[in-house]
């Protein structure tokens, strides 16, 4: 009698094909148990339902090819990242990093190769796990792009992060004011730069004491003030206000001479460093040297004293050039403080 065929659904399938699968079937299975991947594996029904047989071989099969991709990426992921450690965090900084004079930039491409790390290691691990890139390219953009619109801030930080490292608009121990918040540059993170803050109820440059961060992402849509970038020198004034029976001459000589003579080494160091400017920017020809200007008043006579000095110590010279300003006048008595 001719052995009979089972069905639709597995046609071109006897019996005796089906219980060789199932041996095979029963090792493998017997294998993934004491793996402890198995589930409720009944041997008989198997025999009496051989259409299960085969559902259970093709099931094992594909547990088996998954289990040998798996293995094989997890490999390949591993040797990615000991390949770019060891290039990054041996190779590079023992042959860059180390070699740098200052401490600053040291640490500055220390941040710019942990950055460079994390993207190639991310990029390689998807070379690996995606080999069918092009049919989930659709569904990565569109997860791409509500994350972009989700953590648009996050992203718009960490793009000024990587503009500061590589542009340089501002350094550790800089100057600056932004967004509100003036201090000096204490660390450039990632996402935030942290600031000793200067100002706010402090007369003059002074620390306040507090630290405080403002987002990298303020440099691509805020303006920023650097006191401190390519030179190192600022202006500032000195208002005294003289009466009009005073004799105005001699009190702008007398004034103009002490500045000069206080501020002699700072004007010099101004003027080089504004040479070195013209180099990199346009600069129209600027003054350097002191300079007093007049101003009439219904009551007084003022005199705006310029001179430069240097950016952290404002203050200081500002307090000193006018204590020795307070006593050249009081020993003249042709010249007399308005109030």
């Amino acid at each position: 009698m001719p052995e009979p065929r089972l069905g639709g659904a597995v046609p071109g399938l006897t019996r005796n094909a089906l219980s060789k699968t199932h041996k095979s079937t029963r090792k493998r299975l017997l294998s993934i148990k004491q793996g402890g991947f198995y589930e409720d594996y009944d041997e008989k029904s198997s025999y009496s339902n051989p259409v299960n047989t085969h559902l259970w071989s093709t099931v094992v099969s594909a547990f088996s090819l998954s289990k040998r991709i798996s293995t094989k990426g997890s490999t390949s992921t591993a040797i990615a990242l000991a390949v770019l450690y060891l290039v990054f965090r041996f190779i590079l900084e023992q042959m860059i990093v180390v070699r740098l004079r200052t401490a600053k930039t040291r640490r500055a491409l220390r941040k710019v190769l942990t950055i460079l790390y994390g993207l190639f290691f991310l990029a390689v691990t998807v070379a690996i796990w995606l080999e069918n890139v092009q049919a989930l390219s659709v569904a990565y953009g569109l997860l791409a792009a509500g994350i972009a619109i989700a953590l648009q801030d996050l992203f718009k930080n960490l793009a000024g992060g990587m503009i500061l490292f590589l542009g340089r608009i501002y350094s550790v121990g800089d100057r600056i004011e932004a967004d509100g918040k003036y201090g000096d540059v204490m660390d450039i993170g990632i996402l935030y730069t942290t600031l000793l803050e200067l100002g706010r109820w402090i007369a003059g440059d002074q620390p306040t004491g507090r630290l405080t961060t403002i987002p990298n992402g303020y440099v691509l849509s805020g303006s920023l003030q650097n006191y401190t970038k390519d030179h190192s020198f600022i202006w500032d004034e000195i208002t005294v206000p003289i009466t009009y029976d005073s004799d105005w001459k001699e009190a702008a000589k007398k004034i103009l001479a002490i500045i000069e003579e206080q501020t002699r080494n700072t004007t010099e160091q101004a003027e080089k460093e504004i040479e070195k400017i013209e180099e990199k920017y346009y600069l129209p020809k600027k003054t350097i040297e002191p300079a007093i200007f007049m101003t009439l008043t219904d009551n007084w006579i003022t005199l705006n004293i310029r001179y430069v000095t240097d950016v952290r110590e404002r203050r200081a010279v500002h307090s000193t050039l006018t204590q020795i300003l307070l006593e050249e006048i009081q020993k003249s008595d042709a010249i007399r403080i308005a109030s």
